[in-house]
Order: C-alpha cells, then sequence, then structure tokens
C-alpha cells in the first residue's frame, strides 16, 4: 500500500535533485522549510516527531538536502516529509507539504467495522505500523 498524503503523492518518490528544485520554489517564495518523520503515517496523526528546528532564514536549498540526509540517516526506515510555511500573513500557514522518503515496506491500514444500534455502522483506520512496536517505543528518541 502506498500510503498518498500532501502534494506529489501519485508520483513516483522525487530525486534529490527533485526534491532540491521543490525546496528552491519555497524558498522563492519566502517559506520556511520544516522536515518531519513518523512510523505511523495515519491520516488523523499530523503531529509528525520534527527534525530540528523550522528554517526560517535559510536562502539555499542544499541546507535542507544536508538536513534531510541526516534525518534519513537516523532513520532510515520512516516516513519523512518536508512542509513549506508561510508566514506572511502574521500566523503561520502550510503552503506545500510531501513526502520525501517512504520505509521499504508500507503496512497500510487495516479497516475497522462497528455496528451500533439500529443497523448503524462506522468505520474507522488502524495503522498496521502500531503494531510493530510497543506504544512509547515508536516515537521516543
Amino acid at each position: 500500500m502506498r500510503i498518498t498524503q500532501g502534494a506529489f503523492s501519485f508520483l513516483p518518490d522525487l530525486t534529490d535533485q527533485q526534491i532540491g528544485k521543490q525546496v528552491e520554489y519555497c524558498l522563492e517564495q519566502g517559506w520556511a522549510v520544516a522536515l518531519e518523520y513518523t512510523d505511523d503515517p495515519h491520516p488523523r496523526n499530523t503531529y509528525w516527531q520534527m527534525w530540528g528546528l523550522p528554517m526560517f532564514d535559510l536562502r539555499d536549498p542544499a541546507g535542507v538536502v544536508q538536513e534531510l540526509n541526516a534525518c534519513r540517516d537516523a532513520n532510515p526506515e520512516h516516513y519523512i516529509r518536508i512542509n513549506a510555511f508561510d508566514s506572511t500573513k502574521g500566523w503561520e500557514s502550510v503552503r506545500l507539504s510531501f513526502i520525501v522518503q517512504r520505509p521499504s515496506e508500507e503496512p497500510g491500514f487495516r479497516l475497522n467495522r462497528e455496528e451500533g444500534a439500529g443497523r448503524n455502522l462506522r468505520y474507522t483506520l488502524d495503522s498496521y505500523a502500531v503494531r510493530r512496536s510497543p506504544e512509547g517505543q515508536r516515537y521516543a528518541r
């Protein structure tokens, strides 16, 4: 199963050169760039672990690629995404977000069906990634 979150997720994985071009575009717009990673890409898991601090004053995409490679080395089997924030209006807003690394195996999700009163059905998603290791070990560093 291929997780499709953020921009470019329906395309083949971006090369480092393509990632650099996207980061260059973000920096030209005046957006701050940040890296995040997780082993649980559940669609409602919006709080991924942040890698370092957002790069507000960066002007060269090579700095982001350098941080990306450091994050890849430290988290080889995690999802990593780049977020670009626009602070020109005085509030932070994500303008672009895309996955730049995926684990070698993407475990996917299980659909849970629960029957309720009056023949009502309720569906939820359960990430297979959370079954790999006990809670607390997935997010602690």
